[in-house]
Order: structure tokens, then sequence, then C-alpha cells
């Protein structure tokens, strides 16, 4: 039995991400193998030496091709499924249900992430809109908590991500966030792509039947003849 080894199944039997605190904690508390003796090395065991059994376990991982992975979530490690096995663990699990979030509670959150601790009126200042119903929806779900209150008129409470927030979309910390810049090159050229879609395929209207065809009404008049005139071939 070696340091790798009980990392690993500590890890396999965790419900949560694991930090290196929690790991020693573990690791040094006072313990009995299947034979009655006391792990003893294990109790002088440092930090530093946890993370590099754990870089040990990822590279027998790759070098074996096995299906899963170490991956450092929420301040934590925990063992997680690769990315190329999701179609057939979304069957699995049935991830197909309605249980994703709906825009405007992601925007929200977003706001919420970027911009924590804030109050609901802040919230609204930013969306335009009312933030009721999508604040319920983040608290019930555990994405959102109370973080205390504002030092403004009436001390209304303010609000920030949680944990389950970081395991949920796999991040570390909120360092992990991507950068504002880089979010509105991202819309920026969403944008320009969505402008670019109409103009690659012209709608025409067809001609009621029986009725003559009519210049398309989205040409620009021509430039010999200007808008305030008729067009002479148009009148009869």
């Amino acid at each position: 039995m070696n340091l790798k080894s009980i990392i690993e199944a500590l890890l396999f039997a965790a419900h949560k991400p694991l930090s290196p605190q929690e790991i020693r904690a573990v690791l040094t508390a006072d313990t009995e193998d299947k034979s009655g003796a006391t792990a003893a090395p294990l109790k002088r065991v440092k930090e530093a030496e946890i993370a590099g059994a754990m870089e040990q376990l990822k590279v027998d991982y790759i070098q074996s091709e096995r299906s899963f992975t170490i991956a450092e979530v929420a301040g934590g490690f925990q063992l997680v499924s690769r990315p190329e096995y999701a179609p057939w663990l979304n069957k699995l699990l049935d991830v197909d249900r309605p249980t994703r979030l709906s825009p405007s509670a992601l925007e929200t959150l977003a706001i919420i992430a970027y911009r924590q601790p804030i109050t609901r009126v802040e919230m609204e200042s930013v969306r335009g809109v009312n933030v009721d119903g999508v604040l319920r929806t983040l608290l019930e779900r555990g994405l959102v908590k109370i973080t205390g209150r504002s030092e403004l008129p009436g001390r209304p409470l303010q609000y920030g991500t949680t944990q389950v927030f970081l395991e949920h979309f796999g991040l570390r910390d909120l360092n992990d966030l991507p950068a504002i810049e880089e979010l509105r090159r991202i819309e920026a050229k969403r944008q320009q792509t969505a402008a670019a879609q109409p103009a690659e395929q012209p709608a025409a209207e067809p001609a009621p039947p029986g009725q003559p065809a009519e210049a398309a009404p989205a040409s620009p008049p021509a430039e010999d003849a200007p808008p305030s005139q008729p067009s002479t071939s148009q009148t009869t």
C-alpha cells in the first residue's frame, strides 16, 4: 500500500472535490490497515508529496488510456470522466431532461459571478428587467448564496456564487472565469457572423397567384433616379 493508491481510493470514494489539506488530514489521522498496523509513515506526509502523487496518477491514467482523469475543481481535486465519453454518459444519466438554466438565468448568473457581491437592484440595473424569478432559481440550485448586506440605505442583501457554481462549470476558482475583454471579442464576432447571414441568402417574396411580379422591395433605388421621383417604368 503506497501514498498514490491511498489518494486514488480517497478521490474515488469522495462525492466532492478534495483539497490537499483535506487529504492530508485523513492521511495523518489515526488509521489502521487490514492487518491492524497503524499507517505511521503517512503521519508526516507533506502537501507537496500529495500533489506529486496526484500528478503521477494523472500520468498513469494517460499512459493506460483510462476513461477518467484527475481535475482541479473548486479548490480541490476530483476524479472525472474524460470529455470524449460524454455522449454515452449523457444517455446513461439522462442529461437531456430539461434541467438546464434558461438564457435569462445564465445572464443573471454571469452578472453575479463578475460583480459579486452584488444586490438585486444592481442586477436589475444591469439587465434592465426584474430578476426575482431567476434569482430564486439560482438560489434553489445552490449556484448562488447570500453573502451579506450592503452598506446602502435599507441594507439590501448581497449575493455571490458558491462552490457548487465552481464545480458545475469546472472552475478551480473565480480567477478561471474568462476575462471580460475576451467575452466581448466573442460576442462581437458572433454578432458579425449573425449580421452576415441574411446577406448570403436574400429572401425574395413570391408574387401572389394572378398578380404580376413586382420588383423586390428590399432592392435600393437606382442611383440615377432620385428617391422622391417614381420610376417611369412603373407608371402606366
